[in-house]
């Protein structure tokens, strides 16, 4: 029997956030201190909003990092999250040219025992040129290497979860009998998640990936289009993973808007596509979610959950939803697509 459909979202932080006013203020008060006793707004909407999505039933939340900008750091944001969630999943953000593998495996390992067993890793491999540089890393990015890097960040953390003490000798990472004396919360090691577009990139989610966020055709200009590309993605993947003997589960990031009638929605999404926003990272954010409204989840709850189920027909079993992160919204999504697609 097919698994039901997982349902993702990404922690509301300026990078990744599309039309919300109380984001926008976070981002223009964030080089200015707080007022005496007031938490950060942006701290304010990620609580709220993941706490709904963690009570209708989400199952996953993306905590993107992005050092030169405004957002809170992803792994205090996670852990903070254990506090105010039960059962959603916290997938973190990893840049391997930022960070030492030997001590992520010990900050999945405490987050994870903090969470019950809900720490995932997201492994990035990076574009950022400038913000690696600045935060004292790099990220190769004309160099086919830095997919063999991730591939043996991967191999580190694993081997540091279940190995003690743990030796490894590659190309990147040289390690003599590390010792991590805090194992993560179950036998079961946190999954690895990532996105790649390249050849070498995808042969590395092939060896080493247990969730793939597929690439599609962003010039697609219909849903058809993108579906087409889409399918194509995944037979490639499957291709790729079957050669090595393994399996790499899909996931996909369409934006999702509601509206009584198809009209209402995509007038939402329009708006959003012509924003009124003073701050350059907000700027790029709505260019980057512009392909992936064409993702057809614009429209009545009635059309969109037909969408989602032609998606998990061709093999997407994750969605990790771009919307307005509101706790109306969070709501919404549970009770017209979240319960109806698992029959609650």
């Amino acid at each position: 029997m097919r698994a039901a459909l997982q349902f993702g979202m990404f922690a509301p932080v300026p990078h990744v956030t599309v039309g919300s006013r109380e984001m926008t203020r976070a981002v223009a008060g964030a080089a200015a201190p707080l007022a005496a006793g007031a938490v950060d707004p942006a701290y304010r909407l990620a609580r709220d909003v993941l706490a709904a999505a963690d009570r209708v039933g989400f199952d996953l939340v993306l905590f993107a990092e992005r050092h030169l900008g405004t957002d809170l750091e992803a792994w205090m944001l996670a852990g903070a999250a254990t506090g105010f969630t039960n059962r959603i999943r916290l997938l973190v953000a990893v840049h391997p040219g930022l960070w030492h593998p030997q001590l992520i495996a010990k900050m999945t390992a405490s987050l994870d025992r903090m969470a019950k067993g809900r720490a995932a890793i997201n492994l990035v491999t990076g574009w950022n040129v400038g913000e690696a540089r600045m935060y004292g890393g790099d990220v190769m990015l004309e160099d086919d290497d830095r997919y063999v890097r991730a591939e043996e960040f991967v191999q580190v953390l694993q081997g540091m979860w279940h190995e003690r003490p743990f030796s490894f000798n590659g190309r990147f990472y040289s390690i003599d009998s590390a010792e991590l004396m805090l194992r993560p919360a179950s036998p079961t090691p946190p999954e690895i998640y990532t996105a790649s577009r390249s050849p070498a990139g995808l042969d590395m989610v092939a060896r080493c990936a247990d969730w793939w966020f597929l690439s599609f055709d962003k010039n697609a200009t219909t849903t058809e289009a993108m579906m087409e590309s889409i399918a194509n993605s995944i037979a490639g993947m499957r291709e790729r993973a079957a050669r090595q003997g393994r399996q790499v589960r899909i996931a996909f990031n369409p934006f999702v808007a509601l509206g009584a009638s198809k009209e209402a929605a995509l007038a939402e999404a329009a708006r959003l596509l012509t924003p009124d926003e003073p701050d350059a990272d907000l700027r790029k954010m709505v260019s980057r979610v512009g392909p992936s409204m064409r993702a057809g989840c614009v429209g009545t709850p009635a059309e969109v959950r037909a969408q989602l189920e032609r998606y998990h027909a061709m093999g997407i079993e994750l969605v990790l939803l771009q919307y307005v992160p509101t706790v109306e919204n969070a709501e919404l999504i549970g009770a017209e697509l979240i319960a109806p697609l698992r029959g609650r």
